[in-house]
């Protein structure tokens, strides 16, 4: 494919990800490297604070090594760090945010400039970004034509994404509540976006929403943003996906054609977890899913046991009154 017409698929890694990286990467380049022109690993060094950071020195090394491998794997696969210089920060934010300046992280701690980096650093006009805990059932070899053939046909569609989870026998969603769309293979619509994973025509965003507002949370986030020494600013979805409902835009997350494509997240972190993983991946790969995890966008109960990962609220709370005292 050309420049005109090309595909980036980028991926965003930090440290901290490794535990689930190491199994969840070579994952999904192996669904969809072959689909794509370009794959860029957008690598953060920029260190966050809290559950963002777990790890973050010790990690460092096996990331590294990880992404050594995948580039070595893949000829069309190439990692950059983020970079912070402020020539780029000021054509990052020139491009989405009209000269703002952009915060490193959101209000949580978690990443918030990177994301725009890795869409700025993408040689493509198409780009589907991924998070690096995102796994994908189905298998299809040609989801991303069909995406960008209807992003082509579909003036109001800035987003396409898999089908949320792997399908029920009745086309049902059980974890969400989202419209129906009117498509060749099972679809929704939503006027929002998930930073977990999109394909963007970035030509459409600079025609239509051409900049992004910077919004802050809600008071008491914003407090707790400021005490514990994080900017004080909402998450890039929540921005993002205010823009998309005041231009009329919206996402189309759909099957495609047999065999499809379809997404699932892990939505806690535990031992159990990372010690499951590769049984995990496997069983998404080859469709061997419980009926009780159907029509579920994240991993549950019939799939993996999170007792041991749900933190009690005291234990919630602990850790904010922790980051404020390091803080301070």
């Amino acid at each position: 494919m050309s420049t005109e017409t090309g595909i980036t698929l980028q991926i965003n890694l930090a440290p901290t990800d490794l535990p689930h990286a190491e199994h969840i990467l070579p994952h999904q380049l192996r669904r969809w490297a072959g689909q794509v022109d370009e794959v860029l690993l957008v690598v953060d060094m920029h260190r966050s604070r809290g559950r963002f950071a777990e790890g973050w020195e010790e990690r460092r090394p096996g990331l590294q090594t990880l992404i050594e491998y995948c580039c070595a794997k893949y000829s069309h696969v190439r990692a950059w760090e983020v970079d912070y210089s402020a020539d780029v920060a000021a054509n990052i934010s020139n491009l989405f945010f009209g000269g703002r300046p952009v915060p490193a992280k959101d209000f949580k701690g978690g990443p918030f400039y990177s994301y725009f980096f890795g869409l700025y650093a993408a040689k493509h006009p198409y780009v589907f970004h991924m998070d690096s805990d995102m796994m994908y059932g189905g298998g299809s070899s040609y989801w991303l034509a069909e995406a960008v053939q209807l992003l082509r046909e579909r003036t109001n569609v800035l987003i396409c994404s898999p089908l949320p989870g792997p399908p029920t026998a009745n086309g049902d969603l059980r974890s969400q509540v989202l419209e129906r769309e009117s498509y060749t293979s099972l679809a929704f619509r939503a006027q929002s976006l998930s930073s977990r994973h999109f394909l963007i025509d970035k030509s459409r965003f600079f025609s239509t929403i051409k900049q992004l507002p910077l919004v802050q949370p809600p008071r008491l986030r914003t407090w707790q943003a400021l005490a514990e020494g994080n900017p004080p600013y909402e998450l890039p979805e929540v921005i993002f996906s205010r823009a998309m409902s005041d231009h009329k835009l919206i996402r189309v997350e759909f099957l495609g054609n047999d065999p499809g494509m379809w997404s699932i997240h892990p939505l806690y972190r535990s031992q159990l977890f990372y010690d499951r993983l590769p049984d995990i991946v496997e069983k998404i790969e080859t469709g061997d899913i419980p009926e009780g995890q159907r029509g579920c966008h994240d991993v549950n109960a019939s799939l993996l046991d999170w007792t041991s990962a749900k933190k009690p609220a005291w234990k919630r709370i602990a850790k904010h009154v922790r980051l404020v005292l390091q803080r301070f």
